[in-house]
């Protein structure tokens, strides 16, 4: 920490820090008192002096710093940080069994901005992503290992956000010997994990209980999962007893390791199809094939990493929508999600109705979906709702 460093707000600018949310951008920054190195931790005041918060400084990045603590007696130093990373896991250790993988830290949500740390088994994957983190660096991989018992850690700080943070991107071990496949079991099915070149940290944790979900509409049914990576709604859906599951992504490479996750389960792969395709192009030639699905589930990449990209983002949901909506069964299941923070629960709503009635279909919202347990929303901080989803049925 840097003690005379300070951030002095414009007058009225600093409702949302009383309100405890994390972020100061740079329009509301009056003026920098000392001299902060990136990352420094500085005080952050009201124009009239007024303490609002310990804040990691950033002079590179529109979120200029980004508020570790609101309480004026707390420093911010390595015992704070450890009991912030304890508290994350200790919160976590009352979910519900069934998975060997989990996110422990969810960034700002935990109070450890720019942070996340998932676990693999023994195997830690971290992603440091904020200029604050970046600064304390040295200590997260050995605390959480400490805490967890986990063996090895690698990072996967390979995100457009450390660009937008003015951080190179960084891949790499961390401590102990990263495995080159990380296997986990969840819910009885076992996946086999890229930790070092996969998507996000190696597989998509925060889609748990919507899997679960997946398994229990499958039973008997024609399932479509597009964008399906490695395949863990695939899985979900052959585990609950699919009659037949055809999955589809652009990534030969993601296919082939969802292949490898049926044959490490036992599953029929006679039961699963893998299709090599632009989704967009291949839901239109399905329509035109006359195919019909029992199930749905639509989980494509982030469309809209910030708000200059929502408009297009708004065309590709919709058109992805309209084209699954056109494949349903009557009385079949979508499960559609957006993984854009930038698209908000509402517009995402907007979005997919104004899908159904071009479709000319009619849905009943069964039920909102949104990330697991281990991916907590702070109240102050709604920017940590990245995850959206919406389980449709088509009317009989």
């Amino acid at each position: 920490m840097n003690p005379e460093a300070r951030l002095v707000l414009k007058p009225g600018r600093e409702k949302s820090l009383r309100h405890r949310h994390p972020w100061i951008f740079s329009g509301a920054v009056d003026r920098v008192e000392g001299e902060p190195a990136m990352g420094d931790t500085v005080t952050v005041v009201a124009r009239d002096g007024a303490f609002l918060a310990r804040a990691a400084y950033n002079p590179q990045s529109q979120i200029r710093a980004r508020a570790w603590s609101f309480d004026p007696a707390q420093i911010v130093d390595e015992a704070f940080l450890k009991a912030r990373l304890q508290g994350a896991i200790d919160r976590r250790s009352v979910m519900r069994p069934g998975s060997d993988a989990l996110r422990l830290v969810h960034g700002e949500s935990d109070g450890l901005p720019g942070l996340v740390a998932d676990r693999y088994g023994d195997t830690l994957v971290l992603q440091i992503l904020s200029a604050g983190a970046e600064r304390w660096r040295s200590l997260w991989a050995p605390a959480l290992a400490q805490m967890t018992g986990a063996s090895a850690a690698f990072e996967r700080s390979d995100v457009e956000v450390r660009t937008l943070e003015g951080l190179p991107p960084r891949t790499g071990a961390l401590m102990g010997a990263v495995p080159t496949g990380v296997r986990i079991v969840e819910d009885g099915i076992s996946y086999e994990v890229d930790v070092v070149h996969g998507q996000k940290t190696g597989f998509y944790l925060d889609q748990r209980e919507n899997r679960a979900l997946a398994r229990t509409l499958a039973a008997g049914g024609d399932v479509l999962n597009a964008f399906c990576y490695t395949g863990g709604f695939s899985l979900a859906a052959l585990a609950g007893g699919a009659r037949h599951v055809s999955s589809m992504d652009t990534s030969e490479e993601a296919l082939a390791g969802a292949r490898r996750n049926v044959e490490l389960n036992g599953l029929d792969v006679g039961k699963a199809e893998w299709v090599a395709a632009d989704v967009f192009g291949q839901l239109r030639k399905l329509r035109d094939q006359g195919k019909h699905y029992s199930l749905i589930v639509l989980d494509p990449p982030k469309f809209a990493p910030t708000e200059k990209h929502v408009a297009n983002a708004a065309r590709a949901y919709k058109d992805i929508n309209l084209w699954a909506m056109k494949l349903l069964a009557p009385g079949g299941h979508l499960l559609t999600f957006s993984c854009s923070g930038a698209v908000n629960a509402d517009l995402f709503h907007k979005i997919v109705a104004g899908a159904a009635a071009d479709a000319r279909v009619d849905l009943q919202i069964r039920r909102h979906l949104e990330a697991g347990l281990d991916h907590p929303v702070s109240i102050h901080f709604p920017e940590g709702e990245y995850l959206k989803g919406l389980w449709l049925q088509a009317a009989a």
